[in-house]
């Protein structure tokens, strides 16, 4: 007994380190596209590997756990939970990879009007991470239910941001590739809350055994 918790720990312990190392990438993806910083969006693409590295020693912690310890119950739930945060964590690094390679892409293009609203979503995005990774630790589903809340803010001001964009590109065409990149990274963004939602979703099933997946009448 002694040593299968001290496994689940070292299982909560690399998926805190993956959630720091993602939510890193991040902050760090999106510092380069605001600041046109070149260097912050190298750092992304070159940590990319050790994400990579850490998702599948949490497999393998993961899967070990299940078929030598035959857990049930709550520890049941938690690696279930923890397999699944775990490809939500992968994704969301590869999506921030994915801003990271539009940030170099807008390096030498001047900035835009849209861009102001880049940080805004990306604040409401980062804040749903957090949450969700913060909901997960604490095993609380109040505040994994406040992220799923969320959502839908960020799917208004995904499509806000399109109609601008196109805007942009229909008055000057010469806008269209700057304006693709940064729908680009809206895209991303979306797409990272989205994992941050099923996050949360499953925080939801780890603190109360309840599915909220495709119910969103029952999200809140």
């Amino acid at each position: 007994m002694r040593h299968f918790v001290e496994e689940l720990e070292e299982l909560k312990a690399k998926l805190l380190e993956m959630s720091s190392l993602v939510e890193s990438a991040i902050y760090r993806s999106i510092t380069a596209v605001v600041q046109k910083d070149e260097l912050l969006a190298r750092e992304v693409l070159t940590n990319e590997a050790r994400v990579n590295q850490i998702e599948i020693e949490i497999d393998d912690l993961a899967i070990s756990l299940l078929a030598l310890q035959q857990p049930m119950a709550t520890d049941l739930r938690l690696i279930v939970s923890a397999i699944k945060i775990n490809n939500d964590l992968e994704r969301m690094g590869d999506l921030a990879v994915n801003i990271a390679e539009r940030a170099l892409d807008l390096l030498h293009e001047p900035i835009v009007k849209p861009m102001v609203d880049i940080p805004h979503i990306a604040a409401l995005v980062q804040s749903m991470v957090r949450k969700s990774l913060d909901a997960f630790v604490a095993r609380d589903g109040d505040l994994a239910r406040s992220v799923l809340a969320s959502d839908d803010a960020v799917d208004d001001l995904r499509n806000a941001s399109f109609h601008e964009l196109l805007s942009f590109m229909e008055h000057d065409p010469r806008n269209i590739r700057q304006s693709m990149s940064l729908l680009s990274v809206v895209r991303n963004l979306e797409r990272i809350a989205d994992h941050a939602t099923n996050i949360a979703e499953d925080v939801l099933f780890l603190a109360k055994g309840i599915d909220v997946r495709h119910h969103a009448e029952s999200r809140v």
